[in-house]
């Protein structure tokens, strides 16, 4: 093998394993053995060239990374939310950016066609549901729904129904990502159509400005876990360059960081709408602002942090001579 094509060949392992490390043990023990391989080759065939210095030294380097001392865990799962998480975001933002589009497409179809035809609330929502919510419009209070049954109960339930679903939405992605489609699908009609319920009362400012106190992360999750679904669905489909196996393994493992990522995410929206949503009437301005912080938040974390710690880890690959 030409060496041009053993570079090619390896690259993109060699950079991921110098500036995404695997944590875990076995995986790290796995990229030492293709490492020492690499190196075999390497020195058999270019012993003088610069590629056998550069694996030699990351061998080294993973093998050291082995036997020193482990570290903390917290400084583990200090760098799985600095670095882990945000990069798998950004290696799939294509997919991300699709499940958005697609979330916020069946959301407008959900409101246009409920405006249209009424009866869709209901079929969408339940009579039962859609009742209890004129009658609080009618009582003066809209959003009375919220201010309902015991807080710690229903951060509790609310925190296991979407964390359940937003699973459902990532392991059904295994038939091709379609469930997960239809599951995002689903979920936006749903928004749209809650949304019409108060727009057509006059409301639709003031939906907005509430049930996005826990929306915002919320309705973020459902989306990343709709994408998470749709990764774990392509990987088989699309496997690039490597074996299908090797590709699905890859998006199993991308989407369980993911979903692993929405967990606090999840816990933290559940808790708003159980705790502070129901606050809206006699603290609008906290309410606020804990809309605003989750949106700050949502953009920081997920878009824009991700960008720039991919254009760092590009620069500093494009820096590395192999």
């Amino acid at each position: 093998m030409r060496e041009a094509l053993f570079i090619k060949k390896n690259r993109d392992r060699w950079l991921r394993n110098q500036h995404m490390p695997s944590s875990d043990a076995d995986e790290m023990a796995s990229d030492f053995t293709q490492l020492v391989d690499d190196l075999a080759y390497a020195k058999t065939f270019y012993p003088t060239s610069k590629v056998t210095t550069y694996v030699n030294k990351q061998a080294s380097s993973i093998y050291l990374d082995i036997y020193r001392n482990r570290k903390e865990e917290s400084s583990r799962l200090w760098r799985f939310w600095k670095y882990d998480l945000p990069l798998t975001i950004h290696k799939h933002h294509r997919t991300v950016l699709f499940s958005f589009i697609l979330f916020v497409i069946f959301g407008a179809i959900g409101f246009f066609v409920a405006k249209h035809d009424p009866e869709m609330s209901a079929a969408v929502l339940g009579p039962d549901y859609i009742s209890k919510t004129n009658e609080n419009i009618e009582a003066g209070n809209p959003f009375g729904i919220y201010e309902s049954g015991n807080p710690i109960l229903s951060w509790l339930n609310l925190m296991i129904h979407n964390i359940r679903v937003s699973f459902i939405m990532f392991v059904s992605g295994i038939f091709a990502g379609v469930p997960s489609i239809y599951l995002l699908s689903q979920n936006g009609i749903m928004v749209g159509v809650f949304d019409q319920i108060f727009a057509a009362k006059g409301f639709g400012l003031q939906f907005f400005l509430v049930v996005f106190i826990h929306g915002t992360l919320e309705l973020t999750a459902i989306i990343i876990a709709g994408a998470a679904g749709m990764i774990l669905g392509k990987s088989y489909l699309f496997p690039g360059t490597v074996t299908r196996i090797e590709a699905f393994k890859q998006g199993a493992k991308d989407g369980v960081k993911i979903m692993i990522g929405l967990l606090p995410v999840f816990a933290l929206a559940a808790f708003f709408e159980g705790f502070i949503t129901r606050l809206y009437n006699d603290l609008s301005v906290f309410t606020s602002a804990i809309t605003v912080l989750s949106a700050v938040f949502v953009v920081w974390y997920f878009i824009i942090y991700p960008i720039r710690l991919g254009k760092k880890m590009a620069a500093a690959s494009n820096e590395e001579d192999v």
